[in-house]
């Protein structure tokens, strides 16, 4: 009997460390907002597919391209998707970076890593700490986990249509606008 615990137990982590993949249930998201506000994806996607990015910290060079492409992007007409973004940033930092880039998305807090970690994920732990202006002023922006750059789409019915590991914070909306266009 242990050595079929240790081979299945062998399978999990393999799975694990691969993540979900295309065809799977997505977890729950449920995590407070950039508002401090209780977010959960069974609420708010409403028949949409939804664009699930997570990035490694918020107010970081490639982290801000990759959201205002997507901020721009929602900006220029009504999309068939909606955009929520995830890191290990507080709420306060996250409502920062939406009020210094303008963003109009929203943005999660995982300061634990616990979604990503469900999505599967690499998540490192442990705090670290970045000084940005905003609005003329020095804020100091404190995070406990730094999640690696995946992006999911997950369709109305809730299943993993698109994953993608090899994130590029320049190309990112590109793949996934162009995926849309594909399957819609």
């Amino acid at each position: 009997m242990q050595k079929w615990n240790v081979v299945l137990a062998g399978l999990m982590v393999a799975v694990f460390a691969h993540g979900l993949e295309v065809g799977d249930q997505a977890p729950a998201i449920e995590a407070k907002d950039q508002d401090g506000q209780a977010w959960t994806r069974t609420e708010k996607q409403g028949g949409k597919y939804l664009v699930v990015y997570f990035y490694p910290a918020a107010m970081t060079g490639g982290c801000t391209k990759q959201a205002c492409a997507y901020r721009d992007h929602l900006k220029a007409g009504k999309p068939n998707f909606m955009v929520v973004g995830i890191s290990g940033d507080t709420p306060q930092n996250l409502k920062c970076f939406q009020t210094a880039e303008k963003l109009n998305f929203t943005l999660l807090s995982d300061p634990e890593g616990a979604i990503a970690k469900a999505f599967g994920v690499p998540v490192k732990v442990g705090k670290k700490t970045i000084t940005r202006k905003v609005d003329g002023k020095e804020v100091e922006l404190e995070r406990s986990a730094t999640t690696e750059r995946w992006t999911f789409i997950i369709d109305p019915a809730g299943k993993v249509v698109y994953k993608t590991d090899k994130v590029k914070p320049l190309t990112d909306l590109e793949n996934v606008t162009q995926f849309l266009s594909e399957t819609l």
